[in-house]
C-alpha cells in the first residue's frame, strides 16, 4: 500500500477560520492527490497550519481545497507568499491589477492541454504552483496531475540507470503544433499568446533526474518543454521521451480533478506534471495561478541545471 493510502495525518483540535470542521487530508488517488478539508486559505493562517499544508503537499504532491470563493487576487498572492517568494511568469505579463498572478483565460489562447511541469525552460523553475478556479465551464475543463517521483521509482532498473545519466534541453520554443489540433491554434488570440510566450527565448539544460531538496526523492524532469536529450539525435530523443512519458502518465500514477468555482489546487512543481484537458468547446474557462520561486535542480551527481540561452526577441 502506498504512503498516501496509509496517510494518517495529524488532525489537531485547531479549527480553520470560519469553519467548524477539523483539518483533514483525504487521499484521492493511491499514488497522488488529496483533498484538504477544514481550512480556509488565507495569509493569516498560523505557522502550524502552513507547516501542515506543506507536509501534506510533500507527501501527496497535489492538494485540493473546495469552497475557497472568499479568495480574491490579492488574497491568493498573499497566501502564496507564505510558502516563499512569489514570482511572475518569465515571459507572459501578469494579470492587470496584480503583481505576479498569471491568468489563464480560454478566450485568449491559453489552453495548455499537454503534459508539462511549469516553466522548466528556466533554471530555477517554480517549486509550488497555486491555481484558483475563477470561471469554470459547466462540463469539462478538468486538470490531471502525474507523480514524477513514483514514475521514477517504478521504472524498470535499466531505465532508471539510463535516466540517471541523461540531461535534457528544455525551451519555451517547444513544438506547439505537435501537441495541438492545427485548427484549434489557427486564430489570432492564440498566435498572439504564442508570440508573447516566446518574447524571450530560453534554453536550459536540466538533469532528467533531480534530487528533491526537501524530501530527497528522485523525480523526473520532463514534459513538453523538452526539445531533446543532450548528446542524442532528435530521432532518438523523441523515441526516448515517448518511452519515459508513457511511464509518467500511466493512469495509476495520476489524479484528475473536476473543478468548481472557488476551488484551489496546490501542487509541488518539483515532483509533478499536469495536463489541463481542453474538452469544453467554446465554453469559458478562467483560472489564475500564483507561483513560488524554486531552487536550481541538482542531479544525482551533484551537478546543477544551467541556462544555455536567454535571448530577447524584437
Amino acid at each position: 500500500m502506498s504512503d498516501i493510502a496509509t496517510l494518517n495525518h495529524n488532525e489537531s483540535a485547531r479549527q480553520a477560520a470560519a469553519s467548524n470542521e477539523p483539518f483533514q487530508v483525504r487521499p484521492i488517488g493511491g499514488l497522488i492527490g488529496a483533498e484538504v478539508r477544514g481550512v480556509t486559505l488565507s495569509a493569516d493562517l498560523d505557522d502550524t497550519a502552513i507547516a501542515d499544508i506543506n507536509a501534506a503537499l510533500l507527501k501527496c504532491k497535489v492538494l485540493f481545497f473546495r469552497g475557497q470563493s472568499h479568495l480574491d487576487d490579492a488574497a491568493q498572492e498573499a497566501f502564496a507568499a507564505r510558502f516563499g517568494e512569489t514570482v511572475a511568469h518569465s515571459t507572459v505579463p501578469s494579470k492587470e491589477g496584480t503583481s505576479r498572478l498569471l491568468e489563464l483565460d480560454s478566450k485568449h489562447g491559453t489552453r495548455a492541454n499537454s503534459w508539462h511541469t511549469d516553466v522548466t525552460f528556466v533554471d530555477a523553475y517554480p517549486k509550488i504552483s497555486i491555481l484558483r478556479g475563477v470561471v469554470i465551464p459547466p462540463a469539462g475543463g478538468d486538470t490531471v496531475w502525474a507523480n514524477t517521483a513514483t514514475a521514477y521509482a517504478n521504472l524498470p532498473q535499466p531505465l532508471r540507470d539510463l535516466a540517471d545519466t541523461l540531461w535534457a534541453l528544455h525551451s519555451n520554443a517547444y513544438d506547439y503544433a505537435a501537441t495541438r489540433n492545427t485548427a484549434a491554434i489557427d486564430n489570432e488570440s492564440e498566435r498572439e499568446y504564442r508570440k508573447q510566450f516566446t518574447s524571450t527565448l530560453y534554453e536550459t539544460e536540466h538533469p532528467v533526474v533531480r534530487v528533491h531538496p526537501e524530501t530527497g526523492e528522485r523525480t523526473l524532469v520532463l514534459g513538453h518543454f523538452v526539445q531533446r536529450f543532450v548528446g542524442l539525435s532528435q530521432r532518438d530523443s523523441d523515441r526516448l521521451q515517448a518511452l519515459f512519458h508513457d511511464h509518467v502518465t500511466r493512469l495509476e500514477n495520476t489524479v484528475r480533478w473536476r473543478w468548481t468555482q472557488g476551488d484551489v489546487a496546490i501542487w509541488d512543481n518539483r515532483a509533478t506534471q499536469h495536463y489541463a484537458v481542453a474538452d469544453y468547446g467554446d465554453a469559458h474557462r478562467v483560472v489564475r495561478r500564483a507561483t513560488v520561486h524554486g531552487d536550481v535542480p541538482v542531479g544525482i551527481d551533484g551537478r546543477k541545471s544551467r541556462i544555455v540561452k536567454q535571448e530577447t526577441r524584437a
